[in-house]
């Protein structure tokens, strides 16, 4: 009987365990360092909106092509402006589009960007190959 006694205080020690850590937020520290944004140029990217799948190419000279399931949809040209990602299409008068997205992105990585209109999109960095039409 004292077996059992010994084990059931034991179980239920145990079951108490150590104390959690206490989580603790790190802090914010506002710095006026400048965080250079590397330009889109040699890249490509994916993305799907609309339930269509797209790959946007980006070459050296800022010049960009997007094909849309595998078809012509835009081109245009491609600019880094105080550390946005601007894009003016041929194709549309809608004028210069600016993004906003993460200071370096590697190949592989998925990111969401936000344009200056507040749209979110979700691409993926490709190894980069050039599109020509």
């Amino acid at each position: 009987m004292k077996k059992l006694v010994v084990l059931a205080a034991i179980a239920a020690l145990s079951a108490c365990g150590a104390p959690e850590a206490e989580e603790t937020e790190a802090p914010v520290v506002e710095t006026d360092e400048v965080v250079e944004v590397a330009p889109l140029t040699d890249t490509t990217w994916t993305f799907t909106r609309d339930d269509k799948f797209y790959i946007e190419s980006i070459d050296a000279n800022g010049d960009y092509l997007v094909d849309e399931d595998g078809v012509h949809y835009d081109h245009g040209t491609y600019e880094l402006l105080d550390g946005k990602h601007c894009f003016t299409s041929a194709m549309t008068d809608e004028g210069q589009v600016c993004w906003e997205a993460p200071a370096s992105i590697e190949i592989g990585d998925t990111v969401d960007v936000t344009s200056e209109a507040g749209d979110t999109l979700t691409v993926t960095r490709e190894e980069y190959q050039a599109l020509v039409h």
